[in-house]
């Protein structure tokens, strides 16, 4: 199953992770993947993130909290935690590193279907001349053997629901509409500070 398995993300989820990235330039920054798996489908379906930190991004206390809050909040919702998402600190670092793949492994243990998206500086860059529709991520999946492996290229098992959605990141992009997403940091600094970022595209 875990080679058929596809990987749908929703246009505001996936935007919000880009920009979460490009707010925090010279950090690291890491989220959550919210979802639910779909069986008749055989697509992990991401329709929400939740900027995590970009400081100290591997000190477990905070994770433990932001995870718990916020498997509280979408558990209403029928959503879970379905993967982890990554950028490193340095634009040409394209590895996915110890502190995402144990992170990766925590979800792992409660969802074997999850992910870890790996921001790929080089596809991001390059959007404004390639006016390329395919993600501007790397998929990470474990295999057989249980160790975290990059998917294959070709684009076919991680999609954006909504074919136009970069055009639509490139639109936020020149409005720096990255300074208005709100991650656990900002809220842990400050509580007024929405983690969920419910204004973000209105």
């Amino acid at each position: 199953m875990g080679g058929e398995l596809r990987y749908e993300i929703a246009q505001n989820a996936y935007i919000k992770l880009v920009l979460h990235a490009l707010k925090h330039k010279s950090s690291a920054v890491n989220a959550v993947l919210l979802g639910r798996v779909s069986s008749q489908n055989d697509a992990v379906e991401i329709t929400d993130s939740v900027p995590l930190f970009h400081s100290q991004i591997g000190l477990l206390p905070q994770l433990e909290i932001s995870l718990i809050l916020i498997e509280e909040h979408y558990a209403a919702k029928g959503v879970s935690i379905v993967g982890y998402f990554h950028a490193n600190e340095r634009f040409d670092d394209h590895e996915l590193g110890g502190i995402a793949k144990n992170i990766g492994d925590h979800i792992y243990r409660y969802l074997p279907q999850a992910a870890i998206l790996l921001l790929d500086n080089r596809k991001l860059e390059a959007l404004t001349r390639t006016k390329d529709r395919s993600p501007v991520m790397q998929l990470y999946t474990k295999d057989a053997s249980r160790i975290w492996k990059l998917v294959g290229s070709d684009g076919n098992q991680l999609t954006i629901k909504e074919p136009s959605s970069n055009v639509v990141l490139l639109d936020y992009i020149s409005t720096e509409k990255w300074q208005d997403v709100v991650d656990f940091d900002d809220h842990l600094d400050d509580i007024s500070k929405d983690w969920l970022n419910p204004e973000l595209f209105k």
